[in-house]
Order: C-alpha cells, then sequence, then structure tokens
C-alpha cells in the first residue's frame, strides 16, 4: 500500500461520500478505493470509516485521522506546486473572484503586480459580495474572508485580516472616548449588518479576556465604505477591516478606538474548484499571494491618493 496514495484517496472519499467518485477522480475502480482505505484500517486496527447504503461516514478517530491526513496531503502538494510554478511559464486567462471592498483595495494591487511579473496572464477581474459558485461562474480562483465551509473546493489559507474600531476626533471630542469595552454600550455604534447583525461586538480586552458588548446605533449597513463614511462624519464608533480604514486612519480622518483590545480576525483564504489537477495558472496565483498577509500587510497596502498623484 502507497501510504500517501491511501492517505489522499481517504481525504477524497470523506470530502466526497463516494468511493466511485474518488475512483474517478483517481482513474481506478471503486474496489481498489475500497481495498485502499480497508487495508489502511487493517494497518492501523481501527475502523476509519462507517459504511451503508446512505453513503459513509466518520468514526470518531476517523475524522481525527482525516484532519492529519488532509493537512498531510496539503502539505505535499503544496511543495509540489512550488517546484512547478518555478519550472513552467505561466500563461492564458485567469478569473479571480472577490469581494468587493477586499478586491478593489486589496486584490487590484495584487493582481497588477502579478500581471507584471507574468506577462502571458490575461486576468478577468470579478467582484461581488454574494456568495459566487465558483464552477457556475468559471471563476479560477476566489479570495475569500471568513472561516470555510466543509466542501470539496481546494483551498490555502494566505493569512488573517485584522478589524479596527474607528471614530473621528470630532465625534469623540463630542461624546468622549471610550476606555474598556463596557464603555460602547454608551455610544453610537455603525453596524456592519453581514458580521454584526446581532447587535453585539465581541472582543478581547487588554488581559486577553472575552468580552462580549450590546451596542446600538441609528445606521446599520452591509457597506464597508458606507460604514466608513459615516465614521468620517461624525456619526459614530465603527468596526471596520483594517484594509478598509486605513487610508483614513493614516489621514486622520479617524482614530483607532481601543487600541488595546482585538476585535476577531478574519481568515483569508485562496479557494478553487478542486484541490485535484489544479491548473498551473491557478498554482502560480495562490503561490504569489502566500506570504503576502503576514502581520503588518494592511502596512504596506499602496495609497490610492498617492497613486493619483
Amino acid at each position: 500500500m502507497d501510504r500517501l496514495d491511501a492517505m489522499e484517496m481517504f481525504v477524497r472519499v470523506v470530502e466526497t461520500g463516494s468511493f466511485t467518485k474518488v475512483a474517478r477522480e483517481f482513474a481506478t475502480t471503486q474496489p481498489t478505493v475500497t481495498k485502499q482505505v480497508a487495508a489502511m484500517e487493517a494497518h492501523l486496527k481501527v475502523r476509519l470509516l462507517n459504511r451503508n447504503t446512505r453513503g459513509v461516514s466518520l468514526t470518531e478517530p476517523g475524522a481525527l485521522y482525516y484532519e492529519k491526513c488532509k493537512a498531510i496531503v496539503t502539505d505535499v502538494a503544496e511543495a509540489e506546486s512550488v517546484v512547478r510554478v518555478r519550472q513552467t511559464q505561466v500563461h492564458g486567462q485567469l478569473r479571480v473572484g472577490s469581494s468587493v471592498a477586499f478586491g478593489r483595495r486589496v486584490v487590484v494591487p495584487l493582481a497588477l503586480e502579478f500581471m507584471a511579473q507574468n506577462p502571458q496572464v490575461h486576468l478577468d477581474l470579478s467582484f461581488e459580495d454574494r456568495y459566487t459558485d465558483l464552477v457556475a461562474h468559471g471563476i479560477d480562483v476566489a479570495i475569500r474572508l471568513g472561516k470555510l465551509a466543509d466542501s470539496a473546493l481546494g483551498a490555502r489559507t494566505l493569512g488573517m485580516n485584522p478589524w479596527v474600531l474607528v471614530a473621528s476626533p470630532t465625534y469623540l471630542r463630542r461624546h468622549g472616548t471610550p476606555r474598556r469595552p463596557s464603555d460602547l454600550k454608551d455610544h453610537a455604534t455603525l453596524i456592519y449588518s453581514s458580521v454584526q447583525g446581532n447587535d453585539l461586538w465581541r472582543l478581547r480586552n487588554a488581559s486577553g479576556e472575552a468580552v462580549s458588548v450590546p451596542v446600538t446605533g441609528r445606521l446599520r449597513s452591509n457597506n464597508l465604505s458606507a460604514l466608513l463614511a459615516a465614521a468620517r462624519a461624525h456619526m459614530g464608533i465603527a468596526a471596520l477591516p483594517h484594509y478598509v480604514a486605513v487610508e483614513s486612519l493614516a489621514a486622520g480622518r479617524v482614530v483607532e478606538v481601543l487600541k488595546t483590545c482585538r476585535l476577531p480576525e478574519q481568515e483569508i483564504h485562496a479557494v478553487y474548484p478542486s484541490p485535484r489537477l489544479v491548473p498551473q495558472k491557478v498554482q502560480a496565483f495562490v503561490a504569489f499571494l502566500q506570504g503576502r498577509f503576514g502581520k503588518e500587510w494592511v502596512a504596506s497596502l499602496p495609497r490610492e491618493g498617492a497613486a493619483r498623484k
């Protein structure tokens, strides 16, 4: 039994719920896939999958083994892709998807840099805030924020998206500056309905303790630019991704509130239609993005105003 092949097959059986589908992916037969998983169970002396007429499900040890196998398979694929990216010229059309705000402020400058490095690549950028079916819309790779739902998509974690609390200096002069999370309940807040729709902001205080604060405000929106505009217009305190507020912070139009506290960060992922047989252009773009979202990545964003000068 080839251990890595068996792990790959086991991972895909879990993700697809079908031995037959995995056999087609690996260009082999269903009995061969079944035997590989059975041999793995015999080697480990434990049942990994429950099988019935409706499909398969993980046992408790199977769930633990699946997570480890998935990490191993991902690391191997990543190591191989790095080598291939360096050895093969990238060309063709690449369709990239993202949310509107993240796409305009973050993806665009990165995409332009990638195009400059790969002159034979033609990029098609598609920005939408609603969930997009990659296959149905022909998206080669999408940049998504937040925890990914379990799926058969291929994915790579790129980094974390930090959030900050901001308000205008004028608002703080008029209404006072919060000193602790509990002070927020006495302030007008600008609520991002896509994330903070339950009117409860969750932070960690200076001691690292989790704190939940009920908030109220006159403005609620699913558009981050609208909330930033309201904060700049002295309407209240907004919780925003750092990349949205970075220019206004640098210009002094808003200032950070409760600097010693932390809002939950979002994971940043590159996702693509399948983890197997990933096109070279997708591998190259994902490899280019890795390492771009380190701890201080927001500080490296180009300023729109500077670009216009």
